[in-house]
């Protein structure tokens, strides 16, 4: 079992930055395959961006250019920096942890990212 707790988010205003965390428990956190996911209001919930457990990174066309996951396998945390926000990048965002080849995965709880003047 994988317990995640997601932090960094709030309200910014367009064009600013925010840095989302993700914590997660357990001794084997540098196998999994960790993901931040997003969702808003009315919306199918979107992969935004991913690193495996080798640090590949993949993103979302939307995050390309402005987003950056990164992971600290000392720490049990993976990152994701957001800059440049729009107010299109509100939503819930969450992160998920995949043991590859398992079809296991865990996710957090969410935290709040609001883009507004």
């Amino acid at each position: 079992q994988v317990q995640l707790v997601e932090s960094g988010g709030g309200l910014v205003q367009p064009g600013g930055s925010l840095r989302l965390s993700c914590a997660a428990s357990g001794s084997i956190f540098w196998l999994y395959a960790m993901s931040w996911y997003r969702q808003a209001p009315g919306k199918q919930r979107e992969l935004v961006a991913g690193i495996s457990n080798g640090s590949r990174t993949k993103y979302a066309d939307a995050a390309k250019g402005r987003f950056t996951i990164s992971r600290d396998n000392a720490k049990n945390t993976v990152y994701l920096q957001m800059n440049s926000l729009k107010p299109e990048d509100t939503a819930v965002y969450y992160c998920n942890a995949g043991l590859p080849d398992t079809g296991v995965d865990y996710w957090g709880q969410g935290t709040q990212v609001t883009v507004s003047s």
